[in-house]
């Protein structure tokens, strides 16, 4: 019988590791706590071997057909006009914030799943009660009642995963930011630019175009205060009014439409850097494993890169210890020990407390901006970006039959 993979999470890391396990004969099963497949969530670049990742799936015109049509990044003034421009990269160049393959999260996620539908058992509205590791094969209680049998279990959960503690007991870094993602009625008005402003106090204010007919909204703000992202919806709207009620620009007309919306996301900006990424047969993935906590997407990337080399380490060897092993030493000294990890004093330097400070970072942009400054985009780029995905080499595996 074909060995049984349960993968536990069914947004990027978890569908793509199907994927490549199916290709060699896996039989795979991907359970989601959600009661459908989640589509809110903001833009994400898909780089360097994560693009390759997607080429070898075969999703790479996928992933362009539903490009959100983003041209390049702006910082924006006071009233919301455009202080420095950074255009869009293109011929697989990865310096810029905004990459060729730009893409809604929920998009990706859309096409993983339906590239992989037809091979894979899709369980939403269910979650891992109790994992029991038998040596030989894993005992599955699902939380709606039901048992299954695994020769392996992959968490691939997000930074909060409730299932990382089959694992390890470690858990995510609080960086004391909260991102508040919102979709808007799309006017006349909206370009094709992101437009990012920032706000004494910490705060900042992005608007970003998708290929939905919709426009998607960023609020984002620092705060020592911890457990907002677990509050009810009306509370997180009450604390987002008062939060922005002084800032002008891009603020007042997000605000308004904050009752017009069709989703709000609140979430809590923070790392995990997992002391060991697997137990007998069963796996961390994604950002279960590892979040370096930046922003663009990195964590997809690396995600889509986990999960194929995961996937070619198990078609290398009939040992499961053996190419568990071999997954997170790879990916530990290839890829997160190359990524840039975000800590409280970058955030605080990229979203600073005064008007002083926020004056000082849009001069700065604009002679980043300048013709005389082009050269340095390279250097601003990469506080957006990951970057360690980008100039890896994937390792190759033996052809899929």
């Amino acid at each position: 019988m074909n060995p049984h993979a349960v993968i536990s999470g069914a947004g990027i890391g978890g569908p793509t590791l199907a994927h490549h396990l199916a290709e060699r004969g896996w039989r795979t099963t991907v359970i989601e706590r959600f009661p459908q497949r989640r589509d809110e969530g903001q833009n994400i670049d898909v780089r360097g071997a994560a693009r390759e990742v997607a080429s070898r799936m075969g999703i790479e015109e996928d992933i362009r057909a539903a490009n959100t049509g983003e041209i390049g990044m702006r910082f924006l003034g006071d009233d919301g006009s455009p202080v420095a421009s950074f255009p869009v990269s293109v011929g697989g160049q990865t310096d810029g914030p905004t990459a060729e393959f730009e893409i809604l999260r929920g998009e990706l996620s859309r096409i993983l799943i339906e590239r992989t539908g037809e091979r894979t058992e899709y369980r939403f509205n269910s979650q891992i009660a109790n994992l029991t590791d038998h040596g030989t094969h894993v005992s599955v209680e699902v939380d709606d009642g039901t048992t299954m049998d695994a020769d392996l279990v992959v968490i691939a959960e997000g930074l909060h995963s409730r299932s990382r503690r089959f694992v390890t007991t470690a858990d995510a870094q609080d960086l004391g930011m909260y991102i508040a993602y919102a979709t808007l009625p799309r006017r006349e008005s909206d370009d094709q630019w992101w437009g990012w402003q920032h706000v004494a106090e910490s705060r900042s204010v992005h608007l970003r175009p998708d290929n939905l007919g919709t426009t998607r909204a960023m609020l984002t703000f620092m705060s020592d205060v911890r457990g907002l992202d677990d509050l009810r919806v009306e509370d997180q709207v009450a604390i987002l009014r008062k939060t922005f009620a002084d800032v002008g620009g891009l603020a007042p007309r997000i605000l308004g439409d904050l009752d017009q919306r069709r989703s709000l996301y609140f979430s809590a900006v923070g790392t995990m850097l997992a002391p060991v990424w697997s137990k007998g047969r069963i796996a961390l993935l994604g950002d279960a494993a590892f979040c370096p906590g930046t922003f663009g997407g990195g964590g997809t990337s690396l995600a889509m890169v986990g999960a194929y080399v995961l996937a070619g380490e198990l078609s290398r060897t009939v040992d499961t210890g053996t190419a568990l092993a071999r997954y997170e030493e790879f990916m530990r000294a290839k890829v997160v020990d190359a990524s840039p990890v975000i800590r409280r004093s970058v955030l605080r330097r990229a979203n600073p407390r005064t008007r002083f400070g926020v004056r000082a970072v849009r001069a700065a942009a604009r002679v980043v901006a300048s013709p005389a400054g082009q050269a340095a985009t390279k250097v601003l780029g990469n506080r957006f970006t990951t970057g360690a995905a980008d100039g890896l080499r994937l390792p190759e595996y033996p052809p899929v039959a």
